[in-house]
């Protein structure tokens, strides 16, 4: 396998798990300790890539490496020694690259994993070469993002494909990623931008344009914190959207002729205004069941440089024509989103 670090006097190692590391005593001990604690039978590794931590994470990274090794378990350490780190993408592929399993098990520093949580994704994986095998994950603490964890833990196996296109991004979480070492390689690995890059929504798009599929173990095999110093802090909110209206108009839009946005509201036109030229000409009509916004007649796209400035009209959802792109929250009997999380929905009406 060119390029993926794996040589073939090492395919002996059935799983790698992936730690990228970064200033990470506060949980680093907990965190490895999990990965001591798996029932897996067949042969595992860890894989540590430092990426220029200024803590104490060195010295217990060594630590569990003699505790690792004495039960069996071989440990790769790497890392980038200069004064500034590289990012998180940059350090899990290092990780990745080092390493030499078949499968590949990402466990960020700060989680936990529960001890069944490699036997049962490689069971999975196996059945399923070209996927992202997830799973159900524990918020800590409990009661944070609670909207957020129902979405994770409770989306159907048709929706873990359907629900692609929502503020949330991955449908299964990165912390919770195992797949093959050959399709990690295939889609290409992370993306190294660094701080503010959401290399995990880049890397999973990749994997959907690419044919792979998502499959989530339904057990809760992870502890998965949530605290201020986490990197998916850094990532601003206009990065994410304007990443999902590219992602958008890749898999959706470019094979229709003509749309109609559902909300005439803010996030509607917010919609229309990031689209590119080519498939805001597309738009037919905005539609809503709000008869304010219906009376208005039109929306005048006043930012464009066309002239005359576009006007799109506003109609009840009745006399709209499909396809639709529906920008709204998505509320159901299990959980509800707030305002901030819009989902779109391609829905190609017959």
């Amino acid at each position: 396998l060119t390029g993926t670090g794996l040589d073939s006097s090492f395919r002996s190692i059935a799983s790698s798990v992936i730690v990228p590391v970064h200033n990470s005593e506060s949980w680093l001990d907990e965190c490895l300790k999990s990965v001591w604690e798996q029932d897996f039978k067949e042969t595992m590794e860890l894989s540590v890539f430092n990426d220029a931590s200024k803590d104490s994470s060195a010295e217990i990274i060594e630590k569990w490496k003699t505790k690792l090794e004495d039960a069996g378990v071989p440990v790769i350490i790497g890392s980038n020694e200069s004064s500034q780190p590289r990012g998180v993408g940059f350090a899990k592929n290092q990780a990745v690259i080092q390493s030499s399993g078949t499968y590949l098990c990402f466990l960020d520093s700060d989680d936990v994993m529960m001890p069944q949580r490699v036997r049962l994704q490689h069971e999975a994986a196996i059945q399923r070469p070209n996927s992202i095998i997830g799973c159900q994950v524990r918020r800590e603490p409990l009661e944070s993002t609670e909207r957020y964890t129902r979405w994770i833990n409770n989306l159907t196996e048709e929706q873990l494909l359907t629900q692609v296109f929502t503020s949330h991004g991955p449908t299964v979480i990165m912390p919770t990623w195992f797949c093959s070492r050959e399709w990690f390689f295939h889609v290409g690995k992370f993306d190294e931008g660094g701080k503010g890059v959401p290399e995990d929504l880049l890397f999973f798009y990749k994997h959907i344009q690419k044919g792979g599929e998502v499959f989530r173990v339904n057990h809760c095999l992870l502890l998965y914190r949530y605290h201020p110093q986490a990197a998916t802090h850094s990532i601003l909110e206009g990065t994410i959207w304007n990443h999902r209206v590219r992602f958008l108009e890749d898999r959706v839009l470019s094979s229709w002729t003509s749309f109609t946005i559902w909300n005439a509201g803010k996030q509607g036109k917010k919609l229309y205004r990031s689209l590119s030229p080519a498939n805001r000409k597309k738009v037919t009509a905005f539609c809503d069941v709000d008869e304010k916004k219906i009376t208005r007649g039109f929306y005048t796209y006043e930012e464009s440089e066309v002239r005359p400035k576009p006007k799109i009209p506003i109609c009840h959802f009745r006399d709209a024509t499909p396809p639709f792109i529906i920008c709204v929250k998505l509320v159901s009997t299990t959980f509800s989103l707030t305002e901030s999380h819009l989902i779109w929905y391609s829905l190609l009406l017959t």
